[in-house]
């Protein structure tokens, strides 16, 4: 006899035919999000915490379902009403599936926009504002609600619209100016261009230079700050004055001593780099100077496309006095910074034959005082790439000598701050610069890796004594990576921080339920990118691979092997973004079939780097960035695919190291391989006969990403 079932009312719910339609749309987005973490299963999986994850199955699944229940069941609604609501659950739903990948919405977020829909629709249902609802959320989940599309004409939409408009600014701030171009009419639109003007006096600058609505109320409003900007932005030279605001205002600097210098590259570097120092110094004293930002941007710019590229697009000329003629007049502050700001441009023989040699001779060959000289402005990065071009032991060297044995010499205290305090630095990149350095120093100079992982230990102590966590995680995390870098510790950095693995990638992570790994290459549009695709479309044996094209992309797929598809965009011109189409053309194809990367490969040059970075998918386990690598983009990468093993080079991409890179990787996959990194480095390396193949860095000693992942996971993603 068959066991009977239980009934279930909403499991049972059988709505009439004219509503049958509108609860199969619901369905459907259901089952969209259930397998849009990559797995068509009956889960929805994107966090890495089962419990995080079971509630979010249950929001997407029978929470979802009470609410067409409920909604179906309302006797107070008539069809038409009842459709209404059903139509707003499934465009809730479906804003949330399209969105929470890209970061625009929390999907922890997803039980909370679920209840509050509810709570928005008996709102609607009783003719009272959604106005609270939306004000009591975070702005993602606000607009989520919003997003329903059937709150038009609810009396608490405009407001509601409002709302949200302020939430985006405080979360979005850099977004702000972008956001009030669209919503000039807003009451409270003089204060927002107050706060945003104060906090990023660039893109006021930007702003009030146009000539449109924005623009026009920019320039009326009666402020010091925002005045000065406005002036500069409606003078053709505008743009020079602009990174010496904060002096002009408080009349320190006049425009004529900067039109005395701003044809000339040279003194106009050098007026740049003055200020700098004495905005440098003002900071010090609690005086924090406006457009400082900016000021450090344009030093950033003068340095990398006046000197360094120069001296860069040189490295093939052997006499030193011709490549680095250009740098010649600089003095040892100046060169500093021409190295600091351009950290994953400067090519190692500009840095080690031109930069640091001519810095120190400019310096007397007294490294202390040039740091004392830049008031030890991000002497962390410098430290990191002298570790990195094998010039700190050097460097070191030039310190005053310790008097006597029992006093810590002036090197030693330098590098006792290099790895101290770093819980108080904003963000993560002072402690990636030191977990990227401690790799090279215990190649090269195993006495001070051994200090440095004793202070580390000590700082750990003292952040466990005041109880701070961040400190706790950051500098637990550096002593397990820096003990891990001796492999004869034994240490499981998987085991110990939670993370997938480090030194391999299993060929099961790379597949997808079918047992077919999807590959995504990203090409662009310019004469390189052209050159480049022609290049990749022949590497593919047609005894082993068939291409088929579209208008907007090719597929690759092996005919021998394991299932693979690799899927790249027409390098189409970039004049008017028809790369760019195309790329978005190939995303919508790839969802719409639920085919998520797990490779992905970046040929493009560095500045279409984050047009690639911000389509990268959380299946991502592989990204090869044929691009200059550096801690932004790292982190960028994690922020769109948390375990992402990471390849990128210190300097530019070269085609002889990616191409081979790229044909092991696809007979690796081919051939039903785990991708195991140090067998897998230790093959490309023979393969590669190139300069430069140094200069790649391989995920395993990616300390900096390591840190990164590990500490996101320790801390939860509070950073």
């Amino acid at each position: 006899m068959a066991q009977a079932v239980d009934p279930d009312p909403v499991r049972d719910l059988k709505p009439p035919k004219n509503r049958e339609l509108f609860h199969d749309f619901v369905d459907k987005q259901q089952k969209e999000i259930l397998r849009s973490d990559g797995k068509a299963d009956n889960e929805f999986r994107p966090s890495s915490d089962e419990e995080i994850n079971f509630i979010l199955t249950k929001a997407v699944t029978t929470n979802v379902d009470w609410v067409q229940y409920r909604i179906e069941k309302d006797t107070s609604l008539n069809s038409q009403a009842k459709i209404k609501y059903l139509r707003g659950l499934e465009n809730v739903l479906k804003y949330f599936n399209n969105n929470w990948r890209r970061g625009n919405v929390g999907t922890a977020q997803l039980p909370a926009i679920i209840d509050e829909y509810e709570n928005c629709m008996r709102a609607d249902i009783a003719n009272a504002s959604i106005e609270t609802i939306i004000d009591h959320q975070p702005y993602d989940v606000g607009m989520n609600l919003i997003s329903a599309g059937i709150f038009d004409k609810n009396a608490g939409y405009r407001n509601s619209q409002y709302i949200l408009l302020k939430k985006y600014c405080a979360r979005y701030p850099d977004q702000t100016f972008l956001k009030l171009r669209s919503n000039t009419d807003v009451s409270f639109l003089d204060s927002l261009i107050k706060v945003a003007g104060y906090r990023d006096p660039g893109q006021l600058y930007n702003y009030a230079a146009a000539n449109d609505r924005l623009g026009a109320a920019i320039r009326r409003i009666d402020d010091p700050l925002i005045s000065a900007v406005s002036k500069m932005a409606t003078s053709n030279s505008g743009r020079w004055y602009f990174p010496f605001l904060d002096n002009i205002m408080k009349g320190k600097m006049s425009i004529s001593e900067i039109d005395a210098v701003k044809d000339d590259s040279l003194k106009y570097y050098r007026l740049l780099v003055r200020t700098h120092l004495d905005y440098l110094e003002r900071a010090q004293n609690k005086d924090t100077a406006y457009g400082y930002k900016e000021l450090e941007k344009r030093i950033e710019t003068k340095a990398r496309d006046i000197f360094v590229n120069t001296i860069n697009a040189l490295h093939e000329v052997d006499n030193l006095a011709v490549r680095f003629k250009i740098i010649q007049p600089l003095t040892a502050e100046e060169l500093y910074y021409l190295a600091v700001t351009t950290d994953g441009i400067i090519y190692t023989s500009s840095f080690v034959k031109g930069v640091y040699p001519l810095m120190m001779t400019r310096a007397n060959q007294h490294g202390d005082s040039l740091l004392m000289n830049v008031k030890f402005d991000r002497y962390r990065k410098f430290i990191k790439m002298c570790a990195g071009y094998n010039t700190l032991s050097n460097f070191l060297n030039t310190f005053q000598a310790k008097k006597n044995n029992d006093t810590e010499s002036d090197a030693e205290k330098l590098m006792r701050a290099f790895v101290g305090k770093l819980e108080e630095s904003g963000g993560l990149e002072d402690g990636v610069d030191v977990a990227d350095s401690y790799a090279s120093i215990a190649e090269t100079i195993k006495p001070l890796a051994e200090k440095m992982l004793l202070n580390v230990k000590a700082n750990y102590e003292r952040n466990l004594t005041s109880n701070n966590k961040r400190g706790v995680v950051m500098y637990n995390l550096l002593y397990k990576l820096f003990l891990s870098a001796d492999t004869n510790n034994h240490i499981d950095l998987s085991k110990e921080f939670g993370i997938p693995p480090v030194y391999n990638v299993p060929f099961k992570a790379l597949s997808n339920d079918t047992g077919r790994v999807v590959m995504q290459v990203f090409f662009y549009g310019d004469k390189d990118g052209k050159t480049i695709f022609q290049g990749f479309k022949r590497m593919f044996d047609p005894r082993l691979w068939r291409i088929t094209s579209t208008q907007n992309w090719i597929a690759i797929n092996s005919t021998k092997g394991r299932p693979v598809s690799i899927y790249a965009n027409l390098p189409l011109p970039e004049e008017d973004d028809q790369d760019k189409n195309a790329q978005d053309a190939l995303d919508t194809f790839l969802l719409r079939n639920n085919l998520y990367p797990t490779v992905v490969i970046h040929r493009g040059h560095s500045y279409n780097a984050p047009y690639t970075i911000a389509q990268i998918l959380p299946s991502a386990k592989i990204v090869f960035m044929g691009s200059c690598g550096g801690y932004y983009l790292i982190h960028d990468i994690l922020k769109h695919s948390p375990d992402a093993h990471i390849i990128t080079s210190k300097q530019i991409g070269k085609t002889t190291v990616n191409q081979p890179f790229f044909n092991l990787l696809m007979e690796k996959v081919r051939t039903g391989n785990n991708i195991d990194w140090i067998p897998f480095w230790e093959e490309l390396e023979k393969k590669v006969k190139v300069e430069g193949f140094e200069d790649y860095i391989p995920p395993y000693k990616n300390l900096g990403a390591i840190f990164i992942k590990a500490y996101k996971r320790a801390m939860g993603d509070e950073d």
